[in-house]
């Protein structure tokens, strides 16, 4: 292979810009940064100029072929990142400065941590970063960001002058446990008493489920699902970020990467959620209700889907941005990573100092959820 370094930077407005199989050979095989996934936001409409997720691509390429990728989208505002800028906005318009437009290098409303630099190894690496942020200097914006980057990348993002902001999730890691009643007798006795008197209030209300895997999720099936999906972003006086051509598009181009929880009651749905699964997780992701039963929400979105990775061997369960409410039901603490350019060096300093802080406050936030860790002590 020839030297990265003569590489040549093609930015892109379209992810059908690139032919699939050559992105996917760069991706890794996670779901959330295939074309097919990428594809389907920008060809639903849900992430496009129009929605203020403008794509701009940055590829690499040795005379026609692709050797770096990552996904690039130029941003008129915050929404839909879940890492939380907006104080940054603020202070920028306290001081008549203007912070959006703005580069996010991020799989948009995803906050799933993973491949943002799409490079077969190192040195391809290197050269995509100093590309990034090459064109985030020539171009007319604030800043660029990194969002929910890999862990083995946040060194040479921090080597290339980026700031790095951490956060915390909640993940499930399968230990092996035979079945759910295994995974609950290694909490501790008041967390395994709870959530069992969560999943039997949820019974006793009459509920029952159907899990539908790729196929075996019908037009009808969608369509209720995005009815549950529309109806919570209402109730909570939000707009949706997705819609049902978003979601068709999925079911078409990456069915095999799908599954979905049903909640029924008398014959009826009431209550979906979507997750995404590879072989080595699962993530969830979308959620909705047209009834509300007391403790459901629990049981569709974490529940559900711990017990169908205990079932089938998967290693891992992302239960999604936030919620230190996960802690207790099984879901311990996971550090992410954001890399971040300021362009103006004044703003770039305040945000460093606050930067410190945080990651302090991360860190020992972090430490007192460890210590209350749900599990029983092992012998």
């Amino acid at each position: 292979m020839n030297k990265p370094a003569t590489a040549t930077v093609r930015i892109l407005d379209s992810i059908d810009d690139v032919a699939g199989p050559d992105w996917d050979a760069l991706a890794g095989g996670q779901p959330f940064v295939r074309h097919a996934f990428l594809r389907a936001l920008e060809s639903s409409g849900c992430a496009s100029a129009r929605t203020g997720w403008r794509p701009r691509h940055l590829t690499l390429w040795q005379d026609d072929r692709l050797i770096g990728a990552l996904p690039l989208y130029e941003k008129s505002h915050s929404r839909g990142e879940f890492v939380f800028d907006w104080a940054w906005a603020e202070a920028y318009a306290r001081h008549g400065q203007r912070y959006y437009p703005k580069l996010v290098c991020s799989v948009p409303f995803s906050p799933i941590p993973g491949a943002r630099l799409l490079a077969p190894d190192p040195p391809a690496r290197r050269t995509l970063v100093g590309a990034l942020t090459g064109f985030a200097r020539h171009a007319d914006v604030s800043s660029l960001h990194i969002l929910f980057a890999d862990a083995n990348d946040t060194a040479l993002l921090e080597a290339a002058g980026l700031q790095i902001r951490h956060a915390v999730q909640f993940h499930w890691h399968n230990a092996g446990w035979p079945d759910f009643d295994g995974f609950l007798d290694s909490l501790a006795r008041d967390k395994r008493k709870k959530i069992r008197q969560e999943r039997r209030r949820v019974r006793d209300a009459g509920v029952t489920f159907r899990h539908l895997r790729g196929p075996q999720i019908g037009e009808a099936d969608w369509h209720c699902f995005l009815r549950c999906y529309r109806n919570t972003y209402h109730q909570r006086g939000q707009q949706p970020y997705l819609n049902l051509a978003f979601f068709l598009e999925l079911a078409r181009s990456m069915p095999e990467n799908l599954l979905l929880f049903v909640a029924e009651r008398a014959g009826r749905p009431i209550a979906a959620a979507l997750d995404i699964c590879d072989a080595q997780a699962l993530y969830g992701r979308y959620w909705g209700e047209l009834e509300h039963v007391p403790l459901l929400h629990f049981e569709a979105c974490y529940y559900q889907g711990i017990e169908w990775c205990i079932d089938h061997g998967i290693g891992r369960f992302e239960g999604g941005a936030q919620g230190e409410h996960k802690l207790a039901r099984g879901l311990l603490p996971v550090r992410t990573a954001s890399a971040h350019w300021i362009r103006d060096p004044r703003f770039a300093d305040a945000i460093e100092r606050h930067l410190d802080h945080e990651s302090l406050a991360i860190a020992d936030y972090v430490s007192e959820l460890e210590a209350h860790a749900p599990f029983r002590p092992r012998a």
